[in-house]
């Protein structure tokens, strides 16, 4: 069974002083899990936890840190961050990386505040969403999540005649815009319709299916 990791577990994590978030081959890591865990310095392994190693008493105390290396070259990185952190908030980084040939997932509009964010949906690029199974057509894309300041992580998945479990660790929602989605819990199959909308709640254990081609709007939190 996938078990599908969100920023939330993420910021969690980094709120207990934790660095590393060991997983295994069944957890998928959505994008906004993956830039709330470079922002906070996590890592993600597949590794088995370490055991607890008793602490030493009297320890030497650590070295104090080296001083920053100054700017060469009259590059200065600090500068460098300050000028992208600019452009972020007004909304255009965006634009400045498209320009000079960066590859973006979508092209989106902000207000100088940040408050508002509009996303070009037919932009935006599809991502293969790993099931375990290489056959399996599922994409998404990730619209919305930490880098927004949002608890919430929200866009879109396709699935096209497949099925495939799903472990539910936060709350989600999704919306079905096209096509069918079939969901199974415990040997019920609920169908859901272009309109119909669904709720999870964490710790669901489920099978995500479409006997077709069904395209949702999900938002999880």
């Amino acid at each position: 069974m996938k078990k599908l990791i969100c920023a939330k577990e993420v910021e969690a994590l980094e709120k207990q002083g934790q660095k590393v978030m060991y997983i295994d081959d069944n957890t998928l890591i959505t994008p906004s899990a993956k830039d709330a865990a470079a922002a906070c310095g996590i890592e993600f392994s597949t590794e088995a936890p370490p055991a607890p190693t008793p602490q030493a008493c009297n320890s030497a105390a650590a070295p104090a840190a080296a001083p920053a290396a100054p700017a060469q070259n009259g590059i200065d990185s600090e500068l460098i961050y300050k000028a992208l952190t600019a452009l972020m908030e007004k909304g255009a980084l965006g634009d400045v990386l498209q320009q000079i040939g960066c590859e973006q997932p979508y092209i989106a509009e902000k207000d100088p505040d940040g408050l508002v964010k509009l996303v070009r949906g037919n932009t935006a690029k599809w991502d293969v969403l790993d099931t375990g199974n290489p056959a399996d057509k599922v994409f998404y894309n990730e619209l919305i999540g930490a880098d927004d300041g949002s608890s919430m992580n929200a866009g879109f998945m396709t699935i096209e005649n497949c099925s495939f479990p799903w472990d539910v660790a936060c709350e989600e929602i999704y919306y079905v815009v096209d096509g069918t989605l079939t969901v199974e819990k415990d040997g019920k199959v609920y169908t859901a319709h272009p309109g119909d909308a669904l709720f999870f709640q964490n710790g669901a254990k489920l099978t995500f299916g479409s006997p077709d081609k069904v395209k949702v709007f999900y938002a999880t939190h």
